[in-house]
């Protein structure tokens, strides 16, 4: 029997469907990628603050370059981000658009996650050569990635970190007013931690991360403060014993060497009554679970751009960043925290957060 016999004839139409929702896939990426540089140039924001404007007006407005502008609002337009007048050659952000896309935006910028497109495109020759040989990458390796969790930490974290993160210890926000020794594992940029230091006088608060650049952005965000230090450390090999009473980890353990070994040393680090507070991807450790789930393409094209290779790139296991809170809530137990409590908030339903209690 011929191959031409056994091959299942091809549905046409359907076949055409599918050309047609991967050339919407082109112009979303693409859309996606220039969503990035308006949100960099910050275009999106001079936008927001301007009547139907011409390029020339909004390049000017923004410091930019018009024949660089007007290309991009070509694609803003063409791509339904901003609405165009073709007689007056003129050009709108409307609010309902801008909602989600300049600075401290109702919805949450969005276009802080464009950035990530870029980032993964430049460092795909080295992702290729990972699919090669199973080597992974360095945090050093990948272009504005602590500027980035910087912003998608304001957005997540210290934005709500009063109102909301820190009561979900109740008792939390009293012993931080009384003064306790507070440990940010995995800072990244420091503001979370700065933010808490301020508020909170009386404590002492202390921030370690693997990278020597996002220490010297977390020192610049604590500067004037003389209860937070920061310093650079690799927490694979971080071992103090009961010294903290609160230790946090805000999206940072799923990319560790040995994110088991971690959450061990960190409950060793704690003191009794101590509280260990940590926020990570509230996605499935089964993909079948995961089908639906908030923008479950774009975190697993993260995961493999970056969660999983920077792991991987340390000699670590590369569990990525759909881990799974199974995964997480699992090792939370091992590492000794009896009953970790999970929450994920109404309005924010791609994160968990888990507390869990040294007793």
């Amino acid at each position: 029997m011929t191959e031409a016999q056994t091959t299942p004839p091809m549905d046409q139409a359907a076949a055409e469907l599918f050309a047609d929702k991967v050339g919407g896939m082109l112009n979303g990426g693409a859309v996606a990628l220039m969503l990035s540089i308006g949100h960099r140039t910050g275009l999106f924001d001079v936008m927001n603050g301007l009547p139907s404007s011409t390029s020339q007006a909004i390049a000017d407005a923004a410091g930019l370059n018009e024949r660089y502008v007007r290309e991009w609002l070509a694609v803003m337009v063409t791509g339904g981000i901003v609405a165009y007048d073709g007689a007056t050659k003129t050009y709108r952000l409307p609010a309902e658009h801008a909602a989600c896309l300049t600075k401290g935006a109702p919805l949450g910028n969005m276009a802080v996650y464009a950035q990530l497109i870029g980032m993964g495109g430049a460092v795909q020759d080295r992702i290729l050569d990972g699919f090669r040989d199973g080597g992974g990458l360095q945090y050093g390796e990948y272009p504005h990635f602590h500027a980035i969790m910087a912003e998608d930490s304001g957005q997540t974290v210290v934005a709500q970190l009063f109102d909301t993160v820190l009561p979900l210890a109740p008792e939390l926000p009293g012993r931080l007013e009384a003064g306790i020794d507070v440990l940010d594992a995995g800072c990244g940029s420091g503001r979370a931690l700065a933010a808490m230091a301020k508020r909170y006088a009386n404590s002492r608060f202390t921030g370690y991360d693997l990278e020597r650049d996002a220490i010297d952005r977390a020192k610049q965000a604590a500067a004037g403060l003389d209860n937070i230090r920061f310093e650079t450390l690799d927490l694979t090999g971080f071992d103090e014993v009961e010294r903290y009473d609160l230790i946090t980890s805000f999206d940072a353990i799923h990319d560790q060497k040995d994110p088991a070994g971690v959450l061990a040393r960190i409950w060793r680090a704690l003191r009794s009554r101590g509280i260990h507070l940590m926020q990570d991807v509230g996605g499935s450790a089964d993909l079948a679970n995961n089908l639906d789930f908030p923008f479950a393409p774009l975190l697993y094209t993260a995961s493999c751009l970056h969660c999983m290779p920077v792991s991987l790139g340390q000699g670590g296991a590369g569990l990525g960043t759909m881990w799974g809170w199974e995964t997480a809530e699992a090792m939370l137990k091992a590492a000794g925290f009896d009953a970790p409590e999970r929450t994920v908030l109404e309005h924010d339903p791609m994160n968990v957060w888990f507390v869990s209690r040294k007793e």
